[in-house]
């Protein structure tokens, strides 16, 4: 287990100040751990391996790991795996493992184990489900070896913390079959404009990061060369891949989709209230004495998902203050909103993950997630209402609901730097809009109940956040309190059944409120298939309430709930272009007319051809005053979007969701530019949804 970092406990002096305190510093190694190398190929085998084994071997010498190398997969047998925190595939090639093998593995993993990719890896076991998972994506071609720029999407993850903006090096680049982002957390991704060859539509993943059950999982597809492994910047690359699957260094990898930066190396649109400053260098923000606050004056919030990474030198205090009125005097933010503490060495109510001075974080919960002085932190900041739940790492530590009539969580967002020799730095500040915001939509964790009867949080495979809301029966029910529901029109589930499924019910008030909608949960073919539900609501009340879903069904165990969106979008209409693959837009072939017309992909010109009216869940073009509709109402993948005239159909309901992604809910279907590929004239169709590039749309 990772050593945790500890402190002793000091004493408030103010709002915002406290007494100096004394901490033991973190160790300056990871506990000893085991580590075990697997490069067993049946397929090509790389010539690097041997260089891999013994960069490695170095690694662990240097970092307090011992290796195990082995090509032999009798090794993978419960209690072998047992003595090691995580499993390097290195190179692996082609089917490596029979039954027992797999079964034995898979157990690993679920069980608490790490695996830790190395390029074809992602070239093993194709016809293994689970491996699929695991891994994130399977190789699908690549061109010759040469020099690429890679794109460093999360500077926190130990993987990536050490590398810049723009990581350029040399190697041999995959495509892979299927895009990662829906499924892991893109750490790095390609550039494709950088080198010949690349095949995933601009949107190219290189490295990531998963959880799976309670194992960890991270990729990287660099590796092919024997020099790779003697790049110092590879080598910390991978040192920190393993650590993270090891659980020595902790870190959000939810999957992370249609955040909008407000901080990535520009200040545009902050201002400084007090004291101090923040320098400004390598898109990383740092404080500079102070009592003040650097604070995002472009724009106040209401229902939103804060996403940002931090990291203390040592024994440093700052803190993140949300819902606060416009303000250049700091104390405007202590007086009216509220304080989310990053020093960990005060008490209880204001260390690390704490509304400062107002509630305490889940102790035991931050301290394993919290990675020591010298590491960074990622937090997510979930305001929804009145409520706000605070995840460090991606773990939830707190989850408080604002019931002060003098404060509120509405408002701006700001960086404390707390004063001098408190040195905190911040990075890739990022923010989503939920209900109220770009887009109108706003999702929710099922599991993440105010209160329930007969269900539990189930942990599980695939589930967006880890968990599901499982062990559903006739009868039982789900509450959230501090819902905005203020233009909510759409209610989307998703859901995964293996058993007979049921009906989710869409109440206020209480358990025996109005229903609001309801909507069916089929069987979804498995207790691992994970499929989304959709119904329109009616009647909904505005304002902040308490939401209760309440299940029915015959028998018991009837399907989990993963979570579920509120969408707004279906009460507003909008007209103009719908932005999609490569930048170009959503188009009428020839700015045709007729029933039937195919609807394409074309270079953005602002005629009418292009233009959509999206009133709704209606698309209606208005040059031709006909509709976007699905081919013969088919669910089918590969069935095309054609013109059509409007006839309130299922055929031409079309839903927006949270990853920007367009769904289609008679068939579950996604609106996607046929083979990924930007060319004028693209067909679009109908396919299962997957968050890839070619599947993700700008409305009006």
């Amino acid at each position: 287990m990772r050593k945790p970092f500890r402190s002793l406990l000091g004493v408030a002096t103010a709002a915002l100040t406290t007494l100096a305190c004394t901490v033991t510093p973190a160790s300056a190694a990871d506990p000893a751990y085991d580590v075990l190398v697997f490069s067993k190929t049946a397929g090509f085998r790389h010539d690097s391996i041997g260089a891999g084994v013994q960069a490695i071997k170095d690694l662990g010498a240097a970092n307090n790991f011992t290796v195990t190398a082995t090509e032999d997969a009798a090794t993978f047998t419960t209690s072998d795996l047992a003595g090691y925190e995580t499993v390097v595939f290195l190179n692996t090639t082609g089917d490596v493992f029979d039954a027992t093998q797999r079964t034995a593995f898979e157990s690993y993993i679920r069980g608490g184990g790490g695996f830790a990719g190395v390029h074809a890896a992602a070239d093993t076991e194709y016809n293994w489900p689970f491996y699929g998972q695991l891994v994130g994506a399977w190789f699908a071609s690549h061109p010759s070896i040469q020099q690429a720029d890679i794109k460093v999407e999360d500077r926190a993850h130990a993987a990536t913390a050490h590398l810049p903006q723009t990581w350029t090096r040399t190697d041999e680049w995959y495509n892979y079959k299927t895009n990662a982002r829906s499924t892991a957390h893109v750490l790095a991704s390609l550039d494709e404009t950088s080198y010949s060859g690349g095949g995933m539509g601009g949107d190219h993943p290189h490295a990531w990061c998963k959880t799976l059950d309670s194992g960890r999982s991270f990729y990287t597809g660099g590796g092919h060369t024997i020099a790779s492994y003697a790049d110092p910047g590879f080598r910390r690359h991978l040192l920190g891949g393993i650590r993270y699957t090891a659980g020595r260094a902790q870190a959000d990898c939810r999957p992370e989709t249609g955040y909008t930066p407000l901080y990535n190396g520009s200040t545009s649109g902050w201002s400084q209230a007090g004291p101090g400053s923040f320098t400004n260098s390598d898109a990383t923000l740092t404080s500079v004495g102070g009592l003040g606050m650097l604070w995002y004056s472009a724009k106040a919030y209401t229902n939103y998902s804060l996403k940002l990474d931090w990291r203390m030198s040592g024994d440093d205090n700052s803190g993140v203050f949300i819902g606060f009125p416009a303000s250049s005097d700091p104390w405007s933010a202590v007086d009216n909103g509220y304080e989310i503490q990053i020093d960990a060495t005060d008490s209880a109510d204001r260390t690390t993950g704490a509304v400062y001075s107002f509630q305490g974080a889940n102790t035991a919960a931050r301290d394993a997630a919290l990675n020591p002085p010298g590491e960074w932190n990622t937090f997510e900041l979930l305001v929804e209402g009145q409520r706000l739940q605070i995840f460090l790492n991606g773990v939830k530590i707190n989850d408080f609901t604002n019931t002060n009539p003098a404060r509120n969580l509405d408002g701006y967002i700001g960086l404390q730097n707390h004063g001098t020799g408190d040195e905190v730095s911040f990075r890739n500040v990022r923010l989503k809009e939920l209900n109220g915001g770009g887009g109108g939509a706003r999702t929710l964790e099922a599991e993440a109940y105010t209160s329930a009867s007969g269900v539990q949080p189930f942990t599980k495979s695939g589930a967006h956040n880890g968990q599901t809301l499982g062990y559903i029966d006739p009868g039982d029910w789900s509450s959230y309190s501090g819902v905005d529901l203020t233009g909510i029109t759409t209610f989307t589930a998703r859901v995964v059944s293996g058993g007979a499924g049921g009906t989710i019910q869409v109440r206020t008030g209480s358990a025996t409120g109005t229903v609001l909608g309801s909507v069916t949960v089929p069987n979804t073919g498995s207790w691992g298939t994970f499929a989304d539900v959709t119904t329109t609501l009616s009647a909904v009340p505005s304002g902040t309430r308490t939401l209760y879903l309440t299940y029915t069904g015959s028998g018991s165990g009837l399907f989990d709930v993963d979570d579920f969106t509120l969408d707004a979008s279906g009460g507003g209409t909008a007209t103009g272009p719908v932005a999609g693959f490569a930048g170009k837009c959503l188009d009428v072939d020839a700015g045709g007319s007729a029933d039937g017309t195919r609807i394409q992909l074309w270079t953005c010109n602002g005629t009418g051809a292009q233009t959509w009216t999206v009133d709704g869940q209606v698309w209606r073009n208005p040059q031709s005053n006909k509709c976007l509709d699905v081919a013969g109402g088919a669910t089918a993948n590969g069935t095309k979007a054609q013109l059509w005239t409007c006839n309130g159909s299922a055929a031409q309901n079309w839903v927006a969701q949270p990853d920007k992604t367009v769904k289609n809910p008679q068939s579950n279907k996604c609106l996607d530019v046929s083979e990924a590929k930007s060319t004028d004239g693209q067909q679009i169709h109908l396919w299962d949804c997957h968050a890839g590039a070619n599947q993700l749309w700008t409305l009006p």
